[in-house]
């Protein structure tokens, strides 16, 4: 038996003798479910080109993240996984968004965040930070502002390059200022997870594993319309964590051919499935399940943005597959497979009838396989009946590989909530 499955039926078996029993405290009056971390927010982080990487100089970061599960405190955590050098931070605060849109705060939430009861630490190179809890109730689907400022001159080396979000550099250390003004990003800079303190027995997290489709590529800025966002609508007791990023492989980290404009971007794909699993999934608080819809990039990236030697057959694709089960099923945490979405005649040069014939072969296997614990049918959700082998019009976001809005939308409903139970 799956490992767990197994954990999920001696859970089953212990909630009863619970109930059965009830649990007492010493005063012999019912207790309360024990207190837990559950991620609420996350992105991936990753490293910046050489010929494209931001600098901030006695600046504030602010930026806006997207929770998910309510706790009743948070904890952040900021990444410096890409530094070469110690990464020196002057101050960072937390606060409630106040109203729908910009980055300012509501004064009466804003709090100030430590590290081991330092409030300007020094994060390593090559090291993530977590801060001490902060007594800061945390709604489910709310937004909260992350305000870091970085006083010497700082290369921004870890980052999440397609954040879909309005963040701002304001000059100075403005971390508990109401209202700031600056520069507009769209990434989030050395930050990358957000967990909350619930006592919620139902409340675990759920990470959405995946590439460009799951980071939510081409839908709208400041909407939270990917499709983890859209589902976690309807799972308020889940954390609902993103772990895609554009361009990610399963088999592979970035190798832009030299000369080729991807030099410019392609170390904003991360790091490859089977190298940042343990990190984006298992190390998540509170997590398990994750989802999983990766390989369109291991079958479209040799040829355009990755050297043709690096061209997979669909046997290596569910070699990678198995080892994310493995590894998953060994921490006790369910994993559920997504069928790979059509893309024939892409604008980004990723269909020909060998990659169509490796990706029948990955879903057919994905479908029967019996091996994932759940399978969603990402492929038969957004095909086109007409047409199968491409995006169904409605969904198409133009460029006949990643869906717009209306196909997130039609992803979210297309996974049955059962499977995360």
């Amino acid at each position: 038996m799956n490992t767990p499955k197994r954990n999920k039926i001696l859970a089953v078996l212990t909630g009863a003798a619970v109930l059965l029993t009830g649990a007492t405290s010493a005063d012999g009056e019912t207790a309360d479910p024990p207190a837990r971390w559950v991620g609420t927010w996350a992105s991936v982080p990753t490293q910046t080109p050489a010929t494209a990487t931001p600098s901030l100089a006695d600046e504030t970061i602010r930026q806006v993240v997207h929770t998910s599960v309510a706790g009743s405190q948070l904890r952040l955590r900021l990444t410096n996984e890409f530094g070469t050098t110690a990464l020196r931070v002057g101050a960072v605060h937390v606060a409630r968004r106040a109203g729908t849109t910009g980055t300012d705060i509501d004064p009466a939430t804003d709090r100030t965040v430590t590290f081991g009861g330092i409030g300007a630490p020094t994060i390593p190179s090559g090291a993530p930070l977590v801060s001490d809890p902060v007594r800061l109730p945390v709604p489910a689907m709310a937004d909260l502002v992350v305000s870091i400022h970085l006083p010497d001159p700082t290369p921004v080396t870890s980052l999440h390059n397609f954040a879909y979000q309005e963040n701002v550099v304001a000059e100075g250390d403005v971390t508990d200022d109401p209202a700031v003004t600056g520069r507009t990003v769209t990434a989030w800079y050395f930050l990358s997870g957000v967990s909350v303190r619930t006592t919620d027995r139902h409340a675990d997290a759920v990470v959405a594993f995946g590439d460009s489709i799951t980071n939510g590529f081409e839908t709208q800025v400041n909407a939270n319309h990917r499709w983890p966002d859209l589902l976690a609508n309807h799972l308020r007791d889940k954390g609902m964590l993103n772990l895609g990023v554009a361009g990610n492989r399963l088999l592979h980290d970035p190798n832009p051919p030299p000369g080729s404009d991807a030099v410019n971007y392609a170390a904003f794909f991360g790091q490859s499935a089977l190298r940042r699993f343990d990190r984006d999934v298992l190390a998540q608080p509170g997590v398990e399940h994750v989802i999983v819809l990766l390989g369109v990039n291991d079958l479209g990236h040799p040829g355009t943005t990755a050297p043709a030697s690096e061209t997979v057959t669909a046997q290596e694709i569910i070699g990678a597959y198995r080892q994310l089960i493995v590894r998953a099923h060994a921490a006790g945490v369910e994993i559920v497979g997504g069928t790979i979405l059509p893309f024939k005649d892409d604008t980004l040069g990723f269909y020909s009838p060998e990659n169509e014939a490796k990706r029948q072969a990955v879903n057919r296997w994905i479908r029967t396989s019996g091996e994932y614990d759940g399978v969603i049918d990402f492929d038969a959700a957004l095909r086109d009946r007409a047409d199968p082998q491409r995006l169904r019009a409605a969904y198409d976001s133009g460029d006949h590989l990643h869906p717009n809005d209306a196909g997130m939308a039609a992803m979210a409903a297309a996974i049955p909530s059962h499977l995360l139970r």
